[in-house]
Formats: structure tokens, sequence, C-alpha cells
């Protein structure tokens, strides 16, 4: 299948926005006995499915947010078999593109309106470009993006992994498992 060519305009755009370096404390929930440096091309928010990522966020609380949303998503009831970790991990990107709040996504060309407000089975009119946006950082070097969360206030850090090859080295917590948010 042949990659769609790239928005001109959007790679202007995010050439412009000079990569900050991020040194510090993420966190992310993960299935009891999955490992938390494990990354995948999900086909999320910020990734098409062509390379893999790491969703992080810059609060536990986020993180927990994240996933939970996931998981309800069509789900009355929080499965009560399947277990949770909250693991806290120090991480390095020398070049990520940092997008302090929402203006700035709107200002790539995001609709800000429906960030984090449609159902998942409505991301197709969602994360279109936010996908966009994450292939072109990467296809610009980027290792990663620093972006709004859609579900708590704080930022995600979304790890790019083939351009963060230390990762693998990262010091990684386990906090624990997570208690749920009731409601």
């Amino acid at each position: 299948m042949a990659r769609p060519r790239r928005d001109p305009d959007l790679i202007d755009a995010l050439e412009a926005m000079a990569p900050v370096a991020f040194r510090g404390t993420v966190w992310r929930v993960v299935r009891d006995g999955r490992d938390p440096l494990r990354c995948s091309a999900s086909g999320g928010r910020w990734d098409d499915g062509r390379f893999d990522v790491l969703y992080t966020s810059q609060s536990p609380q986020g993180a927990v947010a994240e996933l939970h949303f996931h998981l309800m998503r069509g789900q009355p009831v929080m499965p009560s078999q399947v277990r949770y970790r909250l693991f806290e991990l120090e991480i390095v990107l020398e070049r990520a593109l940092h997008s302090a709040d929402l203006d700035a996504l709107a200002a790539v060309g995001l609709r800000t309106d429906l960030f984090g407000r449609l159902s998942w089975a409505d991301k197709a009119a969602e994360c279109p470009r936010s996908q966009d946006i994450a292939e072109v950082a990467h296809f610009l070097d980027c290792h990663g993006l620093i972006v709004p969360s859609a579900r708590f206030a704080t930022h995600n850090v979304v790890v790019f992994c083939d351009r963060v090859p230390a990762l693998r080295d990262a010091d990684c917590k386990d906090r624990g498992l997570v208690d749920w948010p009731q409601g």
C-alpha cells in the first residue's frame, strides 16, 4: 500500500517548531505482566500504525484516565478479572515537538473542537490529522511528541520508539496495582 503524500504545509509548520529536549518522569499503565516499555503501532491518536510508539503521561492520574477511557469504551462495567499496574519511567528525548495547548495543535490543522470528545468508534473523524502530525514529526527525525492529554489536565509524551534506542534502558519503577476511578 502506497503512503499518501505528506501535506507540505504541515511539514513547513512542524519544521518551523524548534524541537525541545525532554528529560523527565512519565507514567504508564499496562496489563499486569506486560512489559511497560513494550512499544506498539496501535493506530491510536498519535500513530497511524506505521511505526511503534510508547504512549505515556506526565502525571499518574493522566495515565490512569487514558487507559480507563479505553477500557470502558463500549462496556458499562470495568473488567474485574484483569489487573493493571502503574509504572514510573525516566525517559530522555533529545528532539521532541512540544504543543503547549490545543491552540498550538489548531495552528497545525487539528480540529480541536473534536479533540477527545468522540467515542473510539468515531476515531476516523478525530484522529487522521493527529496521526498526520505524528507521522510528519517522525519523518522529521523527532523522537516524540509532548501534547495535551484528551482525558486529563496534563500532557502526554508519545515516544517514537525507533528514534530512542536507549528507551530499553529507561529507569522503570513499578508503582503497584491501579485503583480505578469509581463511576
